[in-house]
């Protein structure tokens, strides 16, 4: 079994900062590209950023330059710090993985529960 489990959220005010952190647990072979998504209320899901096994990242427009995401492959966790807060940032956000459980195994998708934050104005 293969566990995502994200921590960090909460309730900050607009210009703040959280950091939020996904870590991976279980049978795991290897860890590919790990990404960040969101939802807010009534909206779709979508990509806030992603990192590939080797460090690459790419983000969405609406967070370039505020949320930096990082990885540390040792500890099967990844991170993302999150500046200058917006009220349009609070969202659950959910930690999403590329894994192969064994060498034999397939790659599979895995999701974590998510994690609320929430932006005041």
């Amino acid at each position: 079994q293969v566990k995502l489990v994200e921590s960090g959220g909460g309730l900050v005010q607009a210009g703040g900062s959280l950091r939020l952190s996904c870590a991976a647990s279980g049978r795991i072979f290897r860890i590919n590209c790990m990404r960040w998504y969101r939802q807010a209320p009534g909206k779709q899901r979508e990509l806030v950023a992603d990192i590939s096994s080797g460090g690459s990242t790419n983000y969405a427009d609406s967070v370039k330059g505020r949320f930096t995401i990082s990885r540390e492959n040792g500890k099967n966790t990844i991170y993302l710090q999150m500046n200058s807060l917006k009220p349009e940032d609070t969202a659950v956000y959910f930690c999403n993985a590329d894994i192969k459980p064994g060498p034999l195994l397939k790659e599979y998708d895995y999701w974590g529960q998510g994690t609320q934050v929430t932006v005041s104005s």
